[in-house]
C-alpha cells in the first residue's frame, strides 16, 4: 500500500522538479526528431500507445509493432501487430522510415533486430532510433545492454547502415542530476519494500531530489558539456 502510494504521488509531479526524471523533459520531447520523416510507410518498433503516429506527418502511413511480452505485460501497448524486432513479418524493402525508441537496450538479439530493420527499409529507407547509455536497469529482467556511442556506431554499421547523426540525449550535468535523482527514488523504494527503519529518511531524500534537478539545470546552463557523460543518445541513419 506505501508503495502504491508513494507511486501515485511521484505520478502527480512528473512534469516538475519534484520528480526525480524531471531533467529529462516531457516524453513527448523525442517525437522533435521526426520532423525528417515527410512521407511514406513508417515502421515503429516498440509503439506502446502509437505516440509517435499522432506526430507524424500526415502523408505518413504507420504501422505499429510491439513485442508480446514486453508490450502487453507492461506498456499496455496497442500495436497492429505483436512480434519480435529480431523477426519482423514485413517484406523486404517495403518500409521507408523505421523508428525505435528507448527499445534497444530491451533486446535480445540486438543484431539480428538491427539486421531485420535494414532488410524491410527500402534503399536509403531512414531510421531514428534513440537508446539510453547511463540510465538504471529498468523492465527488469527485460534489460539487456547499453552501448557507448562507439559500439552503437558499430552494431549499425555491422547491420548495413550509415549513420547521419548520434547526438547527446542530455548534457553531462543534466545526466549527473537524472542519475542522483533516480538513486534517491531507488534507494527510497527499496526502503519501503524492506519495510526498513531507514523509511524515516524517506521525507529527507524526496526533498533532496528537486535541489539536485534544479542545481543540474543551472549547471548545465553554465558549464561546457562533457560528451563522454550522456543519458543517451538520439542517432538518425539510412540503409546502405
Amino acid at each position: 500500500m506505501a508503495r502504491s502510494t508513494l507511486r501515485r504521488i511521484v505520478d502527480l509531479v512528473r512534469r516538475t522538479p519534484l520528480h526525480p526524471q524531471w531533467l529529462l523533459g516531457p516524453e513527448s520531447a523525442r517525437g522533435d526528431c521526426l520532423g525528417i520523416i515527410e512521407s511514406g510507410r513508417v515502421l515503429d518498433i516498440g509503439c506502446a500507445d502509437r505516440w509517435v503516429e499522432r506526430r507524424l506527418a500526415p502523408r505518413c502511413q504507420y504501422i505499429g509493432i510491439d513485442s508480446p511480452i514486453t508490450g502487453l505485460q507492461i506498456y499496455q501497448s496497442r500495436p497492429d501487430v505483436f512480434a519480435e524486432a529480431s523477426q519482423l513479418p514485413v517484406a523486404d524493402a517495403v518500409i521507408d522510415a523505421v523508428v525505435i525508441f528507448e527499445v534497444v537496450e530491451h533486446l535480445r538479439f540486438p543484431h539480428e533486430a538491427l539486421s531485420e530493420i535494414a532488410r524491410v527499409l527500402t534503399p536509403k529507407g531512414r531510421l531514428i532510433l534513440t537508446m539510453p547509455f547511463l540510465y538504471p536497469i529498468h523492465d527488469a529482467p527485460h534489460d539487456f545492454q547499453r552501448f557507448t556511442i562507439h559500439g552503437l556506431a558499430r552494431e549499425l554499421e555491422m547491420a548495413g547502415f550509415e549513420v547521419d547523426s548520434m547526438e547527446p540525449s542530455l548534457g553531462a550535468a543534466e545526466t549527473t542530476g537524472l542519475i542522483g535523482c533516480l538513486t534517491l527514488g531507488g534507494v527510497a523504494i527499496q526502503a519501503v519494500q524492506r519495510r526498513s527503519l531507514s523509511m524515516v529518511l524517506i521525507p529527507l531524500l524526496v526533498a533532496a531530489v528537486p535541489v539536485v534537478n534544479l542545481l543540474a539545470w543551472l549547471m548545465g546552463r553554465l558549464l561546457p558539456s562533457w560528451p563522454a557523460v550522456t543519458a543517451g543518445y538520439v542517432v538518425a541513419a539510412h540503409k546502405r
